[in-house]
C-alpha cells in the first residue's frame, strides 16, 4: 500500500502535464510545458522510485504517442544514481550462482566496480588463462521489487484504459504487459548472453564492429561474464585521435550493421547510446549491454521496410497506406486528416537537407496517434533506435552523410532478404504448399459444385447464442420484468394503505408497508445495478486496410 501511494502521488503530481493522461497529441514539437509538469523534475521523481521506474522512463522515451516531446527528451538523459553494494555480497552471489569461490574462478577480481546501476554491478576480472573479462552481477532482491512494482502499475494501467483518452488510444495495460516481459527477460542473464552471441554472429560481416562474447562456463541467470571491452566512449574521443584517425568508417558500419540486424534478422536493440559503445584501441566499435532486445516478425519487417523506402523517396500517400495496414484503426480515426498530415510531413522531410529517418518514424507515430490510429510498438522502437544511431554517428563523424548510408544499406537489406527467401528451406516449404494445393484443389472444387448442383450449399453463422447480443437482450428482458414487478408492488401498497388489516407498522397497515419496502428495495437495486455494472459498448477497432 505504501508503494501504491507513492505511485499515486506521482500520477497526481503530473496529471496536468500530459504524461500518462490526456496529453495534447495535436501539439507540435515546441508546445509549452505546464508549470506543474517540469520534465527534469519528473525524471528525478522517477529515478527516486527505483529501478522499475528508471526502466519505465527509458521505455517511455521511445513512445512519442504517450509522452510529450519535452518529457521524452528529458527521459533520454535518465541516469541511475546508486551506490555500489559491498564486495562481500557480490562474492556471495557469484559463489552461489557459479558454485565455486571467486578465488578459484578468477586469478584477480577488481574490488572497484566498472559500473553500478540499480539492477546490476559490473567488475573487471581476469581468468586463470589470462583473459580479461567483465563480470556483471545482479543485485539481490531486485527481481522481487520489480515484480511487486509491475503488479502495482498494472492496476493503475487497467484503470487508465477505462478512464483516460490516452489509455483507450494506446492500451496502457497491453503496453505494460510487454514492458514487463521485456524487463523480466533483462533479469535473465542467460538470455543476454544468448543475445551477445547472436548479435556477434549476425554482425560478423561488419569487420569494424565487435560484440564481446560471453564466457559460457561463467554465466548463470544472475551472473554474466563476457570479454572485456577496453576502449573510449564515443562521446569522449580525444580531438587528437579524431585528427589522426577517421571515425567515418565506424559510424557507417554502425548504421549498416543495425539496419541489417533490424530488417534482415528482425531484432531491435532500441538503446545504442554512447554508454553501450566503445571505440577500442584496435580501431573497432564494441557493442554491449544487450539485455533489452525486441523481436519483429517477418511480415511486419517487410511492411516497415516499405515505409522507410517510401519515406526516403517522399511518397507520403504510400507511407500513410502502409502505416494504416499495420495499425489498428480506432472508432475516432480521422482518415482524411491523417493522410493529409502524413503527406505534408513526408514531403517536408524529403525536401530537407537534414533528413532524419528516426525523427520521421517517431513523427509518424505521433501523427497516427493524434488521428486515432494505434501503431505497433515496434515502429516506435525502430524510430528510437535510428534516432540514437544518428546521435551517436554525429558524435563519431559529424560530417558523415547518414542519409546516403541509410539509403544504400536499405538496398542491401532488400537483396539480403531476397536471398534469404530463396533459401532451400523456404523453397521446400513453398513447394509443399503448392503440392498440397494441386492435390486437394480439384477434389474441393468438385465438392463445392456438387453442393451447388443439389441445392444443398448453406452458410452457417455460429456463436450468436453465446454472443453479447443475446446477453444484452436477456438483461433488457430481466430489467423490464423487474421494473413491472416493482411498479406493481408499489401500486398494490398504495391501494392497501386504506385497508385496515389489524396489524400496523409506523401507523400504517403492515402488509401495505411490507409491499412498499420490497418495491423500494427492488427499485433501488435496479438503479444501482444500472449505474455500477452496465458497461458502455466497446469502441470499434479495425485492423489492416480500409
Amino acid at each position: 500500500m505504501s508503494r501504491r501511494s507513492q505511485i499515486l502521488r506521482l500520477l497526481l503530481r503530473y496529471r496536468h502535464s500530459g504524461v500518462f493522461s490526456g496529453m495534447n497529441l495535436d501539439a507540435g514539437h515546441g508546445h509549452e510545458v505546464p508549470a506543474d509538469g517540469n520534465p527534469d523534475q519528473f525524471v528525478s521523481d522517477l529515478e527516486s522510485l527505483g529501478p522499475t521506474f528508471v526502466k519505465l522512463g527509458q521505455m517511455l522515451s521511445t513512445r512519442p504517442d504517450m509522452v510529450p516531446v519535452e518529457f521524452a527528451t528529458a527521459l533520454e538523459r535518465m541516469q541511475e544514481k546508486v551506490a555500489p553494494i559491498p564486495l562481500e555480497r557480490i562474492h556471495t552471489i557469484i559463489e552461489k550462482e557459479l558454485g565455486a569461490s571467486v578465488n578459484k574462478l578468477f586469478s584477480s577480481f577488481d574490488p572497484v566496480p566498472l559500473g553500478c546501476a540499480s539492477i546490476a554491478q559490473v567488475h573487471r576480472a581476469t581468468l586463470h588463462d589470462g583473459r580479461e573479462v567483465a563480470v556483471k552481477v545482479q543485485k539481490p532482491e531486485v527481481a522481487a521489487q520489480l515484480r511487486s512494482d509491475l503488479e502495482a502499475l498494472r492496476s493503475f494501467a487497467m484503470a487508465a484504459d477505462h478512464l483516460t483518452q490516452v489509455g483507450r488510444r494506446v492500451r496502457l495495460r497491453d503496453w505494460l504487459n510487454e514492458f514487463g516481459k521485456t524487463l523480466m527477460q533483462e533479469l535473465d542473464y542467460q538470455t543476454e548472453a544468448e543475445n551477445l552471441a547472436r548479435f556477434g554472429q549476425h554482425l560478423r560481416p561488419f569487420k569494424r564492429l565487435w560484440v564481446p562474447q560471453p564466457i559460457w562456463d561463467y554465466c548463470s541467470n544472475r551472473v554474466l561474464t563476457m570479454e572485456l571491452a577496453n576502449g573510449v566512449r564515443v562521446d569522449a574521443i580525444a580531438a587528437v585521435r579524431r585528427t589522426e584517425e577517421s571515425m567515418d568508417p565506424l559510424a557507417a558500419a554502425l548504421i549498416r550493421g543495425y539496419l541489417d540486424q533490424i530488417f534482415v534478422h528482425g531484432e531491435i536493440h532500441a538503446d545504442p547510446h554512447p554508454g553501450n559503445l566503445r571505440v577500442t584501441t584496435d580501431g573497432r566499435l564494441a557493442i554491449f549491454d544487450l539485455g533489452m532486445v525486441a523481436h519483429m516478425p517477418p511480415r511486419l519487417r517487410e511492411r516497415l521496410l516499405k515505409v522507410l523506402f517510401a519515406a526516403v523517396d517522399g511518397r507520403g500517400e504510400e507511407v500513410a497506406d502502409e502505416i494504416i495496414g499495420i495499425s489498428t484503426r480506432l472508432e475516432a480515426f480521422e482518415e482524411e486528416r491523417y493522410l493529409r498530415e502524413t503527406g505534408q510531413m513526408i514531403a517536408r522531410y524529403a525536401a530537407s537537407s537534414h533528413f532524419s529517418e528516426g525523427r520521421v518514424v517517431l513523427d509518424l507515430v505521433r501523427i497516427a496517434t493524434a488521428c486515432g490510429l494505434r501503431t505497433p510498438p515496434e515502429l516506435s522502437l525502430i524510430g528510437k533506435a535510428m534516432l540514437n544511431l544518428e546521435s551517436v554517428c554525429r558524435q563519431l563523424a559529424p560530417d558523415l552523410d547518414t542519409r546516403r548510408v541509410v539509403e544504400k544499406q536499405l538496398q542491401h537489406v532488400v537483396r539480403a532478404r531476397l536471398r534469404k527467401s530463396l533459401s532451400a528451406a523456404n523453397l521446400a516449404s513453398e513447394a509443399m504448399e503448392l503440392q498440397q494445393l494441386l492435390r486437394e484443389g480439384p477434389r474441393k472444387m468438385t465438392d463445392i459444385l456438387a453442393l451447388l448442383a443439389e441445392n444443398r450449399l448453406q452458410m452457417k453463422v455460429t456463436g450468436l447464442e453465446e454472443s453479447r447480443l443475446m446477453e444484452n437482450l436477456q438483461k433488457i428482458a430481466n430489467r423490464v420484468s423487474a421494473g413491472i414487478i416493482t411498479a406493481a408492488l408499489i401500486m398494490a401498497a398504495s391501494l392497501m394503505m386504506r385497508v385496515d388489516t389489524g396489524w400496523h407498522l409506523f401507523g400504517y397497515p403492515l402488509i401495505a408497508m411490507l409491499l412498499m419496502l420490497i418495491g423500494v428495495v427492488l427499485g433501488l437495486s435496479i438503479i444501482a445495478s444500472a449505474l455500477l455494472f452496465d458497461r458502455r459498448a466497446r469502441a470499434r477497432e479495425e485492423r489492416g486496410h480500409r
